[in-house]
């Protein structure tokens, strides 16, 4: 460390210093269009007993605007890993420590790492405007999602397609390929990445499979096979507006961004807006909740729209979600206890060297779980060029 002219060292400042420059920081960049994280943590906590993990429960009801749960409390054998803001630290720590609840710092300060990301962003979008391509190992806006699909179908028009199913809560335009070798209401896959908008790594896993479909078609006998009987139906951004908003003002956003008379918080938690299990375990009646389910099923324009379509569509097979974090393959019904008729079929292959390592989670309710109209959620690994998945490190929230 520098010291002063003097050969002392400087002022060090004090907490409320420290405290100020983060307001004054968080207000500028507001200003300049983002929030600012500095100082936010992510504590991981293994509670012992069922009664730690109520406790764990309760802090979430205590200050539900301010604890977001990555992986909410679940069961004793599961860590549970949760973002605390700089402000909220010492009550949050205090808190645990009064009730024994052990907990180690996951994350240090979230923003040098958002730094990072968007360090790493703006270098590929330079490369991309000297070569004129697409990155595939790199995150992107919306806009350029959406310039890319564009792109993508007319350069693959033999075999791909794009439907507008409906429109978000903020009236953006609800997109899907459709993977298709001819034939109409064939049986089909449903495959949507991007429902919690923070989880930018399933948009890129859902562009990089979307590549991987038409490159492999007529090379892989399998995939091939599939496309001759099937079509793919994939939803790459199932969150438009909740998802621009995480580049423009809050990258830590999840839910969508609709809002009601006499309801100060915004945004519904898509992923509990589902019929099958509405208000079961995993959500939350608060509005102000990450897990916000909303005021009824299918409230939600985005969640509305999937449900119209494969419903008008009449012969979807199966159904597939992708979200990050956790890295666990989760199959109907996670708000249920019991298992499903064809579970050793669903489980075969799974933790194979197709899909890395996989954590099988049936019919297991928690807070990361959420019935979906069918199959639940599916974790897939692109190869090392893409932005992956991992158990732990720098993905956000639960699914």
């Amino acid at each position: 460390m520098q010291g002063t002219p003097g050969g002392g060292m400087g002022p060090v400042p004090s907490p409320v210093d420290r405290r100020t420059l983060l307001v004054c920081s968080c207000i500028l960049a507001t200003a300049l269009g983002q929030m600012n994280f500095t100082g936010d943590q992510v504590l991981r906590v293994l509670a012992k007993d069922e009664k730690q993990l109520s406790l764990l429960r309760d802090l979430e009801g205590l200050k539900a605007q301010k604890v977001d749960f990555w992986r909410g409390p679940a069961r004793p054998s599961l860590p549970v890993d949760m973002r605390v803001p700089f402000s909220d630290l010492k009550d949050v720590k205090a808190y645990l420590e009064s009730h024994g609840l052990a907990y180690s710092i996951m994350i240090k300060d979230i923003q040098v790492l958002l730094d990072q990301e968007r360090e790493a962003m703006a270098k590929s979008r330079r490369l991309e405007r000297g070569t004129s391509g697409f990155s595939y190992s790199s995150y992107h806006t919306l806009e350029e999602i959406y310039s890319w699909m564009d792109n993508f179908v007319t350069e693959h028009s033999d075999i791909v397609s794009k439907i507008q199913i409906g429109h978000s809560f903020e009236n953006r335009s609800i997109l899907v390929l459709k993977f298709s070798t001819g034939g109409s209401q064939r049986p089909a896959i449903w495959m949507d990445t991007g429902i919690h908008s923070r989880e930018w790594i399933t948009h890129a896993t859902g562009i990089w499979t979307a590549k991987k479909i038409v490159s492999e078609y007529g090379e892989d006998r399998i995939l091939t096979n599939i496309l001759m009987s099937m079509d793919i139906f994939m939803e790459i951004v199932s969150n438009p507006d909740g998802f621009a908003f995480t580049h423009i003002m809050n990258r830590l956003w999840r839910k969508n961004k609709s809002n009601r008379p006499g309801i100060f918080c915004i945004g519904v938690d898509l992923n509990r807006n589902w019929r099958s299990g509405f208000g079961g375990n995993g959500s939350n009646d608060n509005p102000c909740s990450e897990t916000y389910r909303g005021p009824y099923p299918h409230s939600e324009p985005e969640v509305a729209a999937i449900v119209d379509f494969i419903r008008a569509h009449g012969n979807i097979k199966a159904l597939i979600s992708i979200h990050s974090y956790s890295q666990m393959l989760m199959y109907p019904y996670g708000h249920l206890l019991e298992p499903v008729s064809n579970q050793e079929e669903l489980t075969w292959r799974a933790g194979s060297p197709l899909t890395g390592p996989t954590t099988v989670a049936s019919s297991t309710p928690s807070v990361s779980s959420s019935g979906t109209p069918g199959a639940m959620a599916s974790c897939c690994r692109p190869p090392r060029s893409s932005p992956q998945p991992r158990r732990c490190g720098w993905q956000f929230g639960s699914s």
